[in-house]
């Protein structure tokens, strides 16, 4: 194996010695930068998803056929973490945050022709569009704040960084309530069986208008950002350290697939973020369905259930961040995962308002997962870190397919029981902190030779 970069991770508590800085003096603006890319993404995310259900009224498409959408966007998120990879280990993290910057802005502006020409397929394609730069840029973003500062506080650096992300989620949430829902013609399927010939027309293209508007201001938001990261300096000391060693041919890219699957705290992270964000999209994805079909909710009500796990994952997000400063990360994990278990199973076996409480507090459990697995997973990975940060972002898959499972579990049983796959997913993420916990792997700061 290579000799290890500093972006190597370790625990960021529990050590002897002085607490170490959060974030190296020189990369505090960038830092800053790279925060409103988080934004950028939660927003971005978080409108689609709201999205679906107008595209499936306006087009008067079938539930597959919207289904698409997350097709499109997932199916980007899995393909381009690879090539990503690449630009990041050629040009460095900033060109690959950069890159994703202006795909995704290009993305955005590709919904104006799309709503114009009233075309679904055009939509389809600005969304790979979109989320080709996302996945891009999430492939860059993580590993390069994990590289913004000492080794023992990269987790909680990820953690905070991450933080951010469910802003943008609400900001994308807030958008859909107050630009786009009230300002629609077309409402429901009702109105727009009244409608006919010119009027359907014009109704379609206003509507559409609408749309566009958020995904045009998200592009201008993401081209400003990318333009300002482009003008300042922002190496890490990982990666000049890289740079010297490729200089002298002491660094190669060669067999890094088989090195990360040999490494079983790697390998095993990888499922465990899968089954994480698996976890995720099932108990968001199904919140208001639980208060519609268990407890006879109206959709406008279960919604602010769904609301409230949205504020409680924001504000845990920042509990967390603090508590990784006391606790080392597995054993947060560990006891996260735990309780995601048990509230999972409760609100499976619950089956009441109760139940549904514990579906909204496991966005608790939920907050610590994604940075931690990620930081977990790459420590000790040197040289291979960036391929290794694009698999971590390919797992991403597993919230386009666990819902499926969760989906035929409900129509089995009901929405209530079908929580028993959220809480299964949540167990293979507290085995995997458990294995850490119980390994006596040490990574030494330099590997041997491979």
């Amino acid at each position: 194996m290579a000799p290890e970069e500093s972006v190597e991770v370790e625990d960021s508590a529990g050590d002897e010695g002085p607490k170490p800085a959060l974030i190296f003096a020189h990369l505090k603006l960038p830092f800053l930068l790279l925060l409103l890319c988080f934004i950028a993404w939660g927003a971005a995310q978080d409108l689609t998803n709201s999205l679906v259900s107008v595209f499936t009224t306006v087009f008067a498409i079938s539930s597959v056929q919207a289904a698409l959408i997350q097709t499109a966007y997932f199916g980007a998120y899995f393909s381009l973490a690879i090539p990503a990879a690449y630009i990041n280990k050629r040009f460095g993290y900033k060109t690959g945050v950069v890159a994703g910057l202006g795909i995704a802005a290009v993305g955005g502006v590709l919904f104006l022709p799309a709503t114009s020409l009233l075309s679904y397929p055009l939509i389809l394609v600005a969304y790979f569009v979109l989320a080709s730069g996302l996945s891009m840029l999430e492939t860059s973003a993580n590993p390069f704040v994990i590289a913004m500062g000492p080794v023992k506080s990269a987790t909680q650096r990820l953690n905070l960084a991450q933080a951010f992300n469910p802003v943008g989620t609400n900001i994308g949430v807030l958008l859909s309530l107050v630009l786009i829902l009230p300002a629609l013609v077309i409402k429901d399927d009702d109105t727009r069986k009244k409608l006919s010939g010119s009027t359907l027309h014009d109704s379609q293209v206003h509507d559409m208008g609408v749309v566009v508007r958020p995904y045009l201001g998200i592009a201008a938001v993401l081209v400003i950002v990318g333009v300002l990261i482009f003008l300042r300096k922002m190496s890490t000391p990982a990666e000049e350290k890289q740079q010297e060693r490729e200089e002298k041919g002491e660094a190669s890219s060669k067999g890094v697939l088989s090195r990360l699957y040999r490494n079983r705290l790697y390998r095993y992270g990888v499922v465990a973020q899968f089954f994480n964000v698996g976890a995720q999209v099932c108990t968001w994805s199904f919140t208001i369905q639980y208060g519609q079909d268990i407890l006879g909710m109206s959709k406008t009500h279960a919604g602010f259930y769904l609301q409230a796990g949205a504020i409680v994952f924001l504000l845990s997000r920042f509990l967390m961040t603090y508590l990784l400063g006391i606790f080392r990360p597995t054993k947060l994990l560990l006891a996260m995962a735990s309780l995601g278990v048990l509230l999972g199973a409760f609100a499976a076996i619950s089956q009441s308002e109760a139940g549904l409480i514990a579906v909204v507090m496991i966005s608790l459990s939920l907050s610590l997962m994604f940075p931690t697995i990620y930081g977990v997973a790459l420590k000790g990975l040197g040289d291979d870190t960036k391929f290794g940060a694009a698999g971590l972002v390919m797992a991403i898959l597993g919230g386009a397919l666990l819902p499926v499972v969760h989906g035929a579990v409900a129509d089995a049983t009901n929405q209530a029981t079908a929580y028993v796959v959220p809480a299964i997913c949540m167990a293979v993420v507290a085995a995997y902190a458990l294995f850490e916990l119980r390994t006596s792997r040490h990574v030494p700061e330099v590997a041997a030779a491979h």
